[in-house]
């Protein structure tokens, strides 16, 4: 089962594809070193989404096959990496042979899943030592006008499955079966015009699933606070701070 919010706000990936943040190359490069490859075994990109982090995997020269619950990410992943291998499935219903995959990552996602039975399947799906990477774009609210514009959004995402990790740095909890490698930090800034940043909004899944006039105002209220702010009236381009975090587990 896919989380009815994620279903539904992300039937669309346009906005997500066009206004999410990649992933800083020393990011990319902790979770690639971590990574332990096998003759014979891909590395699985589980809730890929549009492939934000398997196309970065690929550049690094990883084989790569992708999972994606949601049909609209699918159709956006597709548009960007038709040559990668990409399958409908859950992180807790996995679409692979016993011990098949070289490693598992998970972008932005893992906050989503059932972590029991997502544990049970990746400990199934993976051999002894096989890694589970996973990494988050946070949002650095160290600028006024972000922390704003992230305020509006507040309000909206009460419920969100990850709001516990967005205030402090839990990462990914302990899976049963795996041992944890280690944790990193990065940081980086994502170039946006003012109108990208209304979208970055609106592709949040809470806010995309509003019913009409209220994703209306809660977008309005943000290109308020853009033409309005010091820090970004005026600005052609404006930069969204993240802070990165990545953690990652070995089975035991």
């Amino acid at each position: 089962m896919v989380h009815e919010v994620a279903a539904a706000g992300f039937a669309d990936a346009t906005d997500y594809e066009a206004t999410r943040p990649p992933y800083p190359p020393e990011a990319v490069a902790w979770i690639v070193g971590r990574i332990r490859p096998a003759p014979g075994r891909p590395v699985c990109d589980l809730a890929a989404g549009t492939g934000k982090l398997t196309r970065l995997l690929v550049g690094a020269g990883l084989p790569v096959v992708a999972v994606e619950p949601v049909a609209g990410m699918r159709a956006g992943f597709r548009a960007v990496l038709p040559s990668v291998p990409l399958v409908a499935g859950t992180a807790e219903a996995l679409p692979f042979a016993d011990g098949s995959l070289a490693a598992v990552t998970v972008a932005q996602a893992f906050h989503w899943f059932d972590t029991d039975r997502a544990a049970a399947e990746l400990a199934r799906v993976l051999p002894r030592g096989g890694v589970v990477a996973c990494c988050w774009n946070a949002r650095d609210r160290s600028v006024e006008w972000a922390d704003r514009v992230w305020a509006v959004t507040d309000r909206v995402e009460a419920a969100a499955p990850w709001r516990d990790r967005e205030r402090g740095r839990a990462g990914a909890p302990a899976l049963e079966g795996f041992e944890r490698l280690g944790d990193a930090e990065f940081h980086h800034e994502h170039a946006l015009t003012p109108d990208a940043v209304v979208r970055r909004v609106a592709s949040v899944s809470h806010v995309a699933v509003l019913p009409g006039r209220e994703r209306a105002a809660v977008l309005e209220e943000v290109r308020g606070i853009l033409r309005s702010h010091p820090q970004t009236r005026d600005r052609e381009v404006v930069h969204l701070r993240y802070r990165v975090d990545c953690v990652a587990f070995a089975r035991t």
